[in-house]
């Protein structure tokens, strides 16, 4: 079940939460008043806005995985500098409180607070509403569910304080690992767009789109 595998949601502080999952939610009209968690925990991690001063560890984490992220995300091809990741993270910081962008770092809970990658919602329609979600990880720790972790409480965020009628998440058809995190979510297939985007490498590619909407969440 759908549910089961999102988890529960936990509460914190005054967070503005959408409770029903069986009403379909009206557009949001003023979304810069929503009430978004600027701090957000897994079992394993803690998810919080890029600061400014993340832009070098977030830059060395890059330069480590580029030989994986710089086949899926045209922004780490070519690999940036560490200038233009802490602009990155300033820019990102901003757009999270105008509800532009809500992206989250992923660090462990460790005692270095290592960071492990990035996820966020990152194209909007609050007419919908509808979000799209997307994700990179850390090539040294792949394969050990952080990012399945990671998204699901995304998913749960953008239902229960963002009022999503629908959360996607695309990628290239090739990307088999981005595309079981979707899978093992409970996302749904909705098919693949051919040739409806350039890749990293300016190369034609072919579009794997998943989707859940609220109706899935009580299958």
């Amino acid at each position: 079940m759908v549910q089961r595998k999102l988890g529960e949601l936990t509460l914190h502080g005054s967070m503005q939460v959408y409770a029903s999952r069986d009403k379909i939610m009206e557009p949001i009209e003023q979304p810069i008043m929503l009430e978004v968690p600027g701090e957000m925990e897994t079992e394993r991690l803690t998810m919080r806005p890029p600061r400014p001063g993340d832009g070098k560890r977030i830059n060395a984490v890059v330069r480590e995985s580029v030989a994986e992220v710089g086949q899926w995300m045209p922004w780490a091809n070519p690999m940036p500098e560490p200038e233009a990741t802490e602009k990155w993270c300033r820019e990102a910081a901003s757009k999270f409180i105008s509800r532009e962008a809500l992206h989250y770092v992923l660090r462990l809970k460790d005692a270095d607070e290592t960071i492990l990658g990035a996820c966020g919602i990152h194209r909007f329609d609050w007419t919908v509403p509808a979000f799209e979600i997307g994700y990179w990880l850390r090539t040294s720790h792949c394969g050990r569910g952080y990012m399945t972790e990671a998204v699901g409480r995304l998913v749960r965020m953008a239902f229960d304080n963002l009022g999503a009628n629908r959360v996607e998440i695309r990628c290239d058809q090739k990307n088999h690992r981005s595309a079981r995190v979707a899978e093992r979510l409970g996302f749904h297939s909705d098919g693949v767009l051919r040739c409806d985007a350039r890749g990293a490498a300016k190369e034609l590619r072919d579009t794997r789109i998943y989707s859940m909407v609220r109706a899935d969440l009580n299958e």
